[in-house]
Parts: structure tokens; sequence; C-alpha cells
């Protein structure tokens, strides 16, 4: 059974299995340098003629839960929850999208880190044996994250060097009891609020960069590990202006260099040089699609053999930056391993 070390981190004796996973991603993402990698990329953002963005967003989560299903040899009768949320309102992207599948749900908000806190929440209740198959699950869609923080599309906004734009994209993982040589969660952390007083909506990754750093700083101290016993550090969704804070961060008020072994999503997910991204990818479905694809598939190869994912939201809303608050930043984090 699930076993807490240290302050934070949770360990998961039974190490549950990693079955399925999918991951479908829009045009601009599949221009980039993982077009490979994912199931599916549509190149209309419409996904397949939706009459609004919300819609498309559904789609795309429906999208990425059955093809996960389906990869594990399972049907949606054979999953006992699914942990999912997205950045709308009441979750509505995750909501409409798999209401058809008729699975037990528990809706997280959890911003941008969503993928990491469902893929955390389905391993600790599969470890404990409360549920035998679980999906976690999230999505984004650029056109309707901007219609609902930012601006409509219409307005034609500039947009500064240290935004990100949200990913089209969703992925989908199915946790289930462990399987030997298949790729398993040994344990997850769940993070703190941190707030620095970032007011800028724009500028998302320093807000998440402190929370990054605390999660991470805690797992290392509660498994007594060093950032070189892991092949990668992997965040979503920093991006450039994000991952160099985290690093300087983490340096200055911890003495820890992760400079060698880190990587974050939203600049593997685009081509920055060649893509007009800015400070890189954000969004839900940005760290759920890459992990879904390319580091699952390397962890399936045992290329990778352990990666510690640290999932990272920006928790504003409309609401919230007109009335002049801060950006609080949360990050939760999930140890995966090869399997071996």
């Amino acid at each position: 059974m699930a076993k807490r070390i240290g302050k934070h981190t949770i360990m998961l004796p039974s190490k549950p299995s990693i079955i399925g996973f999918a991951s479908v991603v829009g045009k601009a993402e599949g221009e980039g340098p993982l077009s490979k990698e994912f199931d599916k990329v549509y190149t209309d953002d419409t996904i397949d003629g939706c009459p609004t963005w919300e819609k498309s967003e559904s789609a795309l989560h429906k999208e990425a839960v059955t093809r996960a299903i389906a990869k594990a040899d399972l049907s949606p009768k054979d999953i006992d929850l699914i942990m999912a949320g997205d950045l709308l309102n009441q979750c509505i992207g995750t909501s409409f999208g798999i209401r058809e599948l008729q699975i037990p749900f528990l809706g997280l908000y959890g911003a941008c880190s969503t993928m990491a806190l469902s893929m955390a929440l389905a391993s600790v209740l599969v470890d404990s044996q409360v549920a035998n198959n679980a999906v976690a699950s999230t999505s984004s869609h650029f056109a309707s994250a901007e219609r609902q923080f930012r601006l409509p599309l219409e307005y034609g906004g500039q947009r500064p060097p240290s935004a990100q734009r949200t990913a089209t994209a969703s992925g989908a993982t199915v946790v289930s009891k462990h399987t030997e040589n298949t790729p398993c969660v040994e344990a997850v952390i769940f993070g703190k609020i941190m707030d620095y007083g970032i007011k800028d909506a724009n500028n998302m990754g320093a807000a998440m960069a402190p929370a990054a750093a605390e999660t991470i700083q805690s797992f290392l101290n509660d498994t007594g590990t060093n950032p070189e016993d892991y092949d990668l550090i992997l965040t979503g969704d920093l991006g450039k202006v994000g991952s160099e804070l985290l690093i300087d961060l983490l340096k200055k008020d911890f003495s820890i260099d992760i400079s060698s072994v880190h990587n974050d999503c939203g600049l593997m997910i685009y081509d920055l040089e060649n893509q007009d991204m800015h400070s890189g990818g954000s969004g839900c479905g940005c760290s759920a699609s890459v992990v879904n694809s390319f580091i699952m598939k390397r962890l399936q190869s045992k290329e990778l053999k352990k990666v510690l994912f640290v999932g990272t939201g920006a928790l504003l809303s409309p609401t919230s930056t007109l009335q002049g608050e801060s950006v609080p930043g949360i990050a939760h984090g999930v140890l995966l391993s090869s399997g071996e």
C-alpha cells in the first residue's frame, strides 16, 4: 500500500503500470519536432469541423481517452474511474467530451499541472486497490483558452516575448496493476501553492517556477536522491523564461543543479526557432501530449529508465486577474520508471 516518506512524497510499493497511453494534437503541434510521436495530428483545429472551439476541445479529449483505452485492450466499461480536467470554466472541455463513455468521473482542476495531478491520483487509487483500471487525462485548445483567459482571437492582440502558446492537444493514460516490463509509477508528490507576487498573466512561466522548484527540492530531499539519479527531470510547462528561472531558483535557494537533466514540455512541443511561439508551449494538453507520446515510448524502449515528471499550473482566472490578484503556482510530481 502507498506509504509516505519524508514530509511530502508518497511511495507506491505496487508500482502501478501504464498499460495504455495516447496523445492527439492540432495543426501547429503537428508541425513541431514531435510530430511523428503523436497518435493523431489534426490538420484543422476545428477537429473535424466542430462548430465551436469548446466543442473542438471536447472532441480532442474524447479522442485521446478512447484511443488510450483501446491501446490498453480495454473498453470504457472496464474503467473504474476517470480523473480528468481542463482549463475551461467548470471543466466543460472534459465533461462534455467524455459524458458518452459513462465512466465514473472525478473532475479535477490543476491548470497546466492537471496531467501530473490526475496521473498521481489515479496511481494512488490503483496502488491502494480502490480501482483496478483508472484513466488520467486532460486537454487544452489554443482558441478556447484565448477566449476565456485573454482576448478573442479576432482582436489580434500582441503577445510579449514571455507569453506561451496554449497547445491544442490532449493526452490520456490508463493506469492499472503492475505488469512486468511496462512503464510504471513509483512515487508521487502533491505540491504546495507558491506565490511570489507575479501579476503578469503573460508571464506564467515566472509565476509557476517557484512551485516547480519547491516540489523538486522536496522530492529530492524526501527520497534522498540527486538530480543525477534521474535520466530526466521534466517540467510542464514553464517555457523558456520559466525554465531558466527554475534552474536559477534551485541553485540559489537549495544548491541543487538540475541543468544537465532538465527539459520542459513547453520547449519540446514546438520549434522555437522556426515557429512563432514566443516562450514555448503551455496549457493542460501540452505536457499531457508530450508525456503520453515521446516520454512513454522511451520508457517502453528502456531508452529512459527514470523520469521525474513535474506538472506546473498557474492558478489564475479572468476574475482574479481583473481584481488585481497575483498568479499563484502549483506543481505536482510523478516518478515514472521503465518498469525494470
